[in-house]
């Protein structure tokens, strides 16, 4: 038996091994194995096998050295197949992956048969609590349960509202999945959620087997991880990325929280979508996802619509009430000092200023203004890499937002060579909501949170000493202070 290898960690180009006829391996396609190379001993992904060795080649075939130990996950290799097909990467690059996860050069030279378990254990010590499920949180649970471990595909999406307890679902889930002797897989869009997460799921359920994979882990606890993949270990497995490349043999239930988030967008090569590779891991596995998030994405609404996914929503609160939120249009009042700035903002601003309040104030656009048209010819300033219109900026400099190019507004438009008075700058950015802020309320100390690191820094320092001065004042105005 030969077989083609690609090296994890070396040359591109693939590579021909023999395999010793002592040894029966079964089929080897896709699975990993340990071969020589020089005077090392290097994992490689088996890329197809041969019965006869081919023709041209003027040297010896050199054996294999064995298996890598991998976990029995029988609807691994499927799965990475249609990863591969549907972003075109070849399937190689999700295994380099976690491998290049798990060894860690500062460890012992760690391969996947050489890793280790964690030292420390779950602490035990506190007992589970107990909290009695809403009527909605029940019916969501009672839906989802029974098709655990059932081989069936249920992607469901789960709609609740800040503070309304989709964490108590999840849970139930979690410990339901334990009891079949099956892994849950818990994904956040964020490595410090899904810390987060993993302390809260800790302290509530003390004696269940809780793991995270991911960039915030040590190669101790990452190694815990691949061992109890290897025993078949069912557990609750918190990630952001990687989990879901990972071989999990008894996967019960996939849950992505907050699904709406950009941050399940892989930065890395193989630029991946978390998301939509837990759609397609439960879809093979044939296991339950849920969606949850207080604000569903478009798309997963529209797949609610056209593909009849299970809708449940949580709409009541565990505690405390939800704010109170005035819709107000700029299109009523207009007899106001400035068209950007409603009387009702005006009025809660000078409230919160005469209580010594913070006020926050959000807009979605950085600059001063949205783009530059010449109102004689309609020109606009546009990006020449995006073809997106140049946000303009208050020192008149014209900014690309997605790939950074910069220029200083022209005097004369490009188009009719009409003068720069006749440029309209439309729309309104953070830098304009401040210089209209700062005319209206002089006194105000008014900072943006859209600045560089340095900038930022220097506007706290600064905001922080303005605020004890007005302390010191208001306390001065009414009693003796010693300093």
């Amino acid at each position: 038996m030969f077989i083609r290898v690609r090296l994890l960690n070396g040359l591109p180009e693939p590579l021909w091994y023999s395999v010793p006829t002592n040894c029966n391996y079964g089929p080897l396609s896709g699975l990993i194995v340990q071969v020589p190379v020089r005077n090392r001993i290097i994992p490689a992904l088996v890329i197809d096998e041969h019965t006869t060795k081919p023709h041209n080649l003027a040297f010896e075939l050199k054996d294999i050295h064995g298996l890598e130990p991998l976990p029995a996950d029988e609807h691994y290799l499927g799965f990475l197949k249609k990863l591969s097909e549907y972003y075109q990467i070849e399937a190689l690059h999700f295994i380099k992956r976690i491998h290049q996860f798990l060894v860690n050069k500062k460890e012992d030279a760690l391969s996947f048969d050489g890793l280790r378990t964690n030292g420390g254990d779950i602490t035990t010590h506190s007992t589970e609590s107990t909290v009695v499920l809403t009527d909605e949180q029940q019916k969501v649970c009672d839906f989802i349960a029974p098709t655990i471990g059932k081989n069936i595909y249920t992607p469901t999406v789960l709609h609740g509202i800040t503070g309304s307890g989709k964490t108590e679902v999840y849970k139930h889930l979690f410990l339901d999945a334990l009891s079949k002797n099956k892994t849950s897989l818990l994904l956040l869009p964020e490595v410090t959620l899904a810390i987060a997460f993993e302390n809260r799921l800790k302290q509530e359920l003390p004696d269940k087997p809780i793991y995270g994979f991911h960039s915030g882990k040590t190669p101790k606890e990452k190694n815990a991880v691949w061992t109890n993949l290897n025993n078949k270990t069912a557990m609750i497995l918190i990630g952001v990325h990687l989990p879901v490349l990972l071989p999990i043999p008894n996967l019960g239930v996939i849950v992505v929280d907050e699904e709406h988030e950009v941050g399940y967008q892989e930065k890395k090569h193989p630029k991946i979508n978390s998301k939509e590779a837990a759609i397609m891991r439960a879809q093979e596995t044939r296991i339950p996802i849920v969606l949850g998030s207080a604000t569903p994405s478009i798309s997963t609404l529209y797949n609610v619509k056209t593909k009849k996914w299970a809708f449940f929503q949580l709409k009541k609160r565990f505690s405390g009430t939800l704010p109170t939120v005035h819709v107000v249009s700029l299109t009523e009042n207009k007899n106001r000092k400035q068209f950007w700035i409603s009387k009702e903002i005006e009025t809660e601003r000078k409230d919160r200023l005469a209580k010594h309040e913070q006020t926050i104030i959000f807009i979605n656009r950085r600059g001063f203004s949205f783009f530059v048209q010449c109102k004689n010819c309609t020109f606009i300033f546009s990006c020449t890499n995006c073809s997106v219109s140049l946000t303009l900026h208050d020192d008149d400099r014209l900014v690309c937002h997605y790939c950074g190019i910069s220029q200083t507004l022209p005097r004369t438009c490009p188009g009719c060579k009409g003068s720069a008075d006749d440029f309209l700058k439309k729309g309104i950015g953070t830098q304009r909501v401040v210089t209209i802020l700062q005319k209206m309320f002089p006194q105000a100390n008014i900072a943006r949170a859209d600045l560089d690191t340095t900038t930022k820094k220097k506007v706290w320092q600064q905001t922080i000493a303005d605020m004890t001065n007005n302390i010191i004042d208001d306390l001065v105005g009414t009693q003796t202070i010693t300093k």
